[in-house]
């Protein structure tokens, strides 16, 4: 079940209706450690019937982006400076679960690595994605 985006100081600020709703995106869990989430296959599909690499990409950014929150807010915000991903499997149904963990988090950038799985747990796609986390404080 998603958790409730009011608890989560890296999701208050997300306004509904972006890409992360459109392309279905369930934010599952939420720590300094790890993001969970999901994504379901169905409508996030290439015209071959495959789910669309371009799809694992958001998924594996937006996880990545919540997990750089983690450690950047509130001084500080992500902003993506490299998505890298690696298709492994061909996915044409169910959900694909995603799992970001930090490589590094520095004061001014983090590295993530993204593995997503299909629902029978094989992995479908590995990411790596780099983020600056920018000074949020107002320029003069």
């Amino acid at each position: 079940m998603p958790i409730d985006a009011a608890e989560v100081p890296a999701l208050q600020d997300m306004p509904p209706g972006q890409l992360n709703d459109r392309m279905g995106i369930e934010i599952l869990a939420v720590s300094r450690e790890e993001v969970r989430g999901r994504m379901p296959v169905a409508g996030n599909l290439q015209p071959y019937g495959l789910l669309h690499g371009g799809a694992s990409g958001v998924l594996a950014e937006t996880l990545g982006s919540v997990l750089a929150a983690q450690h950047a807010l509130p001084e500080r915000f992500p902003v993506g400076l490299e998505l890298a991903c690696t298709h492994h499997r061909a996915v044409t149904e169910g959900w694909v679960t995603g799992v970001a963990r930090p490589i590094h988090v520095g004061r001014s950038t983090s590295t993530h690595e993204i593995v997503l799985t299909d629902d029978q747990g094989r992995r479908t796609c590995t990411a790596r994605l780099t983020c600056l986390h920018r000074d949020s404080r107002p320029r003069t």
